[in-house]
């Protein structure tokens, strides 16, 4: 049972009851590392162009992405009604899939506040009142709605800068406008009358049609953002945005994890509704959150919006596809994909040069083209970023070129292995490795890399092949093999080694996970191999921790982002996926220490987990079991910002896919006990 509330339901939709007095409750109280002790708790949820985070305050932040980094409110949107006011902790709080609710009620009114993301991409926030008079007798009251500005672009890991007010504005549907974000409304209720009043705010002028895929019918009042465009149709929109998303958000069913029904579409609604349209390079952006963007101010690695996008695909396959031209804009015409955009979407290189992330993009193009068989999407144009001046080419051939830098650019090394630059998955493999730094770099071989390309590339050999390019496909192919059968050859008798130096082999005496599924999964280990390698992880790195298998095994007391001590989203994805086919009974089991559910029952008392999470924790032996890393001295942590990254919400999710046999070019068989619905895939039961 958690601290701070229970599960419940919300206009039909899966929402958390919020109960904790967090004025009262010591538990409340938590160490963001870098900034001072805090007792604020918050969500982030939003629609395809707005973000709103809201927390137990009954606060409102709104932060939008279209053209950089920028927060519009921080800490505010509060409603009066007499003496009430939705911002006492002692308030009933909701936290919904794309909503919040706050309840208060004195001796005379009941007011209910409810300020939900409309579907689309609409860049304001609609607000939804419902005032009821507890009296045999009229109530005469007067509403106040207040907003205040406070823009603010993110700096580059410095923190906020104020920014000009973009032009937010407060609208009365069907009433009053105001750009000073405060509105008063008399209100006369009859005896128990109970009246409903709806209000946006936000950029009102800056919104764009409803997208197909919303489900949110592209007519009348939702033709446009302006402000006639809502005549006649503005009482329908807070109902029907709740039936779209109703109806869009997937469905699992799942007898060895139940867990799954309530949590699936949790995650879809919070993974979805991260995604910005890209006012600068075109497409939405899906940005890894929490402290990389919202804090430290960077939208990276370019790996992270392509394995999120990459269950989409199954989910809202309009999106995945908008997500992946999207990063593929992010590069130039060599196929170099930058480490990350700064908070100006411009491309930052100064801090990492990883060699794997041509390879998320392959990824997700084969699976895109393997769940809808789109082979159009991939004849149009994608642009390249701005700073090059290139002409755009095909999404096909833009993904050639990401191929042949991969192969001519990032190369093989002494032992044929993919090099590893600067980086690979892991961005502190290099100080990890006890491998003299730039001998590393210039010389460091992947075997994470290998295995990895091993699986991707014969799919992207597929992808190719289906362009008509068999050159490219031949090529992919015979490469995906010959790094297969090298990985193979890395077994060392107990695990597969990680890295090679010059001199120097890491991952002999100590087993790095985020290596093993990829060789599992590329075919590099036979079947009995592979399924006494993931009876060895079960007895290693995943034993006695309740949230999923370690980074590093055996603990050497060194806890940080680097590995040991820490339990990753994104490498217990792929070791479930490896499980699925080898082990069912220990993938089921992994995936629900993957889940929030299995984060509360280990600890109840930390919020992060409970909703949504970082992209790692940190194991039970640590100083902090169950919350997530810092690297302090350096001005950066995980800790800052712990909630709201999308590690949390897309690896459970393609996890749950993948223990259903949902793979890319191979037909999909689930167990009899389990199912997912969405609008595009229906397996199962």
């Amino acid at each position: 049972m958690s601290a701070f509330g229970e599960w419940t339901t919300a206009y039909g939709l899966p929402a958390f009851a919020y109960t904790m007095d967090q004025e009262r409750d010591p538990r409340a109280e938590w160490d963001p590392v870098l900034d001072p002790l805090t007792r604020r708790h918050f969500l982030h949820v939003g629609n395809r162009r707005i973000t709103l985070v809201t927390d137990n305050y009954g606060l409102s932040d709104l932060f939008d992405e279209h053209t950089g980094l920028l927060w519009l409110t921080r800490g505010t949107g509060v409603t009066r009604a007499g003496t009430l006011s939705t911002d006492i902790s002692g308030s009933e709080r909701i936290f919904g899939p794309t909503f919040s609710i706050v309840r208060v009620a004195d001796d005379r009114v009941t007011l209910e506040r409810t300020v939900l993301c409309p579907e689309g991409e609409w860049p304001w926030v609609l607000i939804r009142l419902r005032v009821r008079n507890l009296l045999d007798e009229p109530v005469r009251l007067e509403l106040t709605e207040e907003w205040t500005p406070a823009a603010a672009r993110v700096e580059l890991i410095t923190g906020a800068k104020p920014a000009e007010d973009p032009g937010l504005e407060l609208e009365l549907i069907g009433g009053a406008r105001t750009g000073s974000g405060h509105l008063n409304v008399p209100l006369d209720l009859a005896a128990g009358e109970e009246r409903l009043l709806e209000l946006r705010y936000g950029l009102l002028d800056g919104g764009t049609a409803a997208p197909p895929s919303s489900g949110v019918p592209a007519s009348g009042g939702w033709t446009d953002g302006k402000a006639n465009g809502w005549a006649g149709e503005a009482a329908g929109v807070f109902d029907r945005s709740l039936a779209a998303l109703r109806d869009r958000l997937p469905k699992a069913v799942a007898a060895r994890a139940p867990e799954a029904a309530r949590e699936v579409p949790w995650h879809a609604a919070l993974l979805t509704g991260a995604s910005c349209a890209d006012g600068v390079l075109g497409g939405h952006t899906l940005d890894q959150g929490s402290c990389y963007s919202f804090r430290h101010g960077f939208n990276g690695a370019a790996r992270d919006p392509l394995q999120h996008a990459l269950p989409l695909v199954y989910i809202e396959p309009d999106l995945a596809l908008s997500v992946l031209r999207n990063t593929c804009a992010w590069g130039g015409p060599d196929g170099d994909l930058p480490y990350a955009l700064g908070p100006d979407k411009q491309p930052w290189t100064d801090l990492f040069r990883p060699s794997d992330q041509n390879l998320w993009a392959l990824w997700l193009a084969a699976e895109y083209l393997s769940a809808t068989d789109d082979l159009a999407a991939f004849a149009d144009a994608v642009p390249y970023h701005p700073v090059h001046g290139a002409t755009p080419v095909p999404l096909g051939e833009n993904l050639r070129r990401q191929f042949r830098f991969l192969t001519d650019v990032v190369g093989r090394g002494e032992h044929g292995h993919l090099r590893i630059l600067n980086a690979d998955w892991n961005d502190m493999a290099i100080t990890e490795s006890g491998v003299d730094r730039e001998v590393m770099i210039s010389h460091g071989e992947s075997v994470l890399n290998s295995a990895m390309a091993a699986w991707v590339l014969p799919r992207y050999a597929t992808l190719a092949e289906r362009l008509g390019d068999h050159a490219t496909a031949a090529e992919a192919r015979k490469l995906g093999e010959e790094l297969r059968d090298l990985v193979a050859g890395e077994w060392n008798g107990r695990w597969y080694r990680r890295a090679y130096g010059p001199g120097a082999v890491v991952g002999e005496d100590d087993m790095w996970l985020e290596v093993q599924p990829w060789a599992i999964l590329s075919g590099a280990a036979a079947p009995e191999r592979a399924v006494d390698l993931l009876h060895t992880i079960e007895r290693t790195s995943a034993a006695d921790s309740p949230l999923g298998a370690r980074l590093r095994w055996p603990d050497r007391g060194a806890y940080g982002p680097g590995g040991v001590g820490t339990i990753w989203y994104a490498i217990n994805m792929t070791l479930i996926w490896a499980a699925a086919e080898h082990v069912p009974e220990l993938g089921w089991q992994w995936w629900r220490q993957m889940s929030l559910a299995a984060h509360t029952a280990a600890y109840p008392d930390v919020w992060e987990g409970t909703l949504s999470g970082p992209d790692a924790y940190l194991a039970p032996e640590t100083e902090r079991p169950g919350r997530t890393w810092d690297l302090a001295e350096v001005g950066v942590a995980m800790q800052a910002y712990p909630v709201a990254n999308l590690h949390s919400h897309s690896q459970p999710l393609l996890a749950y896919l993948r223990l259903l046999g949902v793979e890319p070019f191979r037909p999909a068989k689930a167990p009899d006990d389990a199912g997912f619905e969405s609008r595009v895939l229906r397996i199962g039961s």
